[in-house]
């Protein structure tokens, strides 16, 4: 159930399954130390830092096939604001 939850506030946006997931879950506080990161993840990279925190594991880190889910979510951000500036012109 909240697998489908986060499925459908992904699909809104990013930016909001980020903050729903920082709010009322641990896995931000898990996988980051700090406050500066995760809210420079938010407002810059939210799909690369919403795939971080999926893919962090407490104590291994990120692994394997974890990173290709970063890497991934690190190409969603760069396409979103390469589209962008492409639409512009």
């Amino acid at each position: 159930m909240g697998c489908c939850i986060f499925v459908i506030l992904a699909a809104i946006g990013p930016r909001v399954a980020l903050a729903c997931t920082w709010l009322f879950t641990n896995l931000v506080d898990r996988a980051f130390t700090g406050l500066l990161m995760p809210l420079f993840g938010l407002i810059l990279l939210p799909w690369t830092t919403l795939a971080y925190v999926l893919a962090y594991a407490p104590v291994v880190g990120v692994r394997g096939i974890g990173w290709v889910l970063v890497v991934c979510g690190l190409l969603l951000d760069l396409s979103s604001y390469g589209g962008g500036s492409r639409a512009r012109r």
